[in-house]
């Protein structure tokens, strides 16, 4: 899934600040949305923020949105975890591309599951 989003995102790297937009890192996250996981989901999870430091060398937010994959990556999976629904299979790459268009892009973002799906063959299984 992680993966996806960021073949879907960022074309695995190639766009690191969003074109039009406020969107930063291979996740091409927003940092409204950063700050609303560390605001809304990370100060009642302290175990997540011990686990973060020793993953980034980060226990708050910061500029690491931008330049640290690190970080990145594991705020994309913050990103997810917050969902309740369950994840698709690791090997359903459309259930995935669904996935990521409810929880990630949003049903009115301009992403689509053929899109992520293109993508994710493109960059993840060539």
């Amino acid at each position: 899934l992680i993966l996806g989003t960021i073949a879907q995102e960022s074309h695995l790297g190639r766009y690191i600040r969003q074109i039009r937009g406020p969107a930063r890192g291979i996740c091409q996250m927003e940092p409204a949305t950063e700050r609303d996981i560390w605001l809304n989901y990370l100060s009642y999870h302290p175990q997540l923020i011990e686990r973060l430091a020793g993953l980034t060398g980060h226990d708050k937010p910061g500029p690491w949105l931008e330049w640290d994959l690190a970080y990145q990556i594991a705020m994309c999976r913050l990103h997810y975890r917050r969902v309740p629904a369950p994840l698709p299979a690791a090997d359903d790459v459309r259930g995935l591309g669904a996935y990521w268009k409810q929880h990630y892009n949003t049903p009115a973002g301009r992403g689509t599951v053929d899109e992520f799906v293109a993508n994710y063959q493109r960059f993840v299984e060539d």
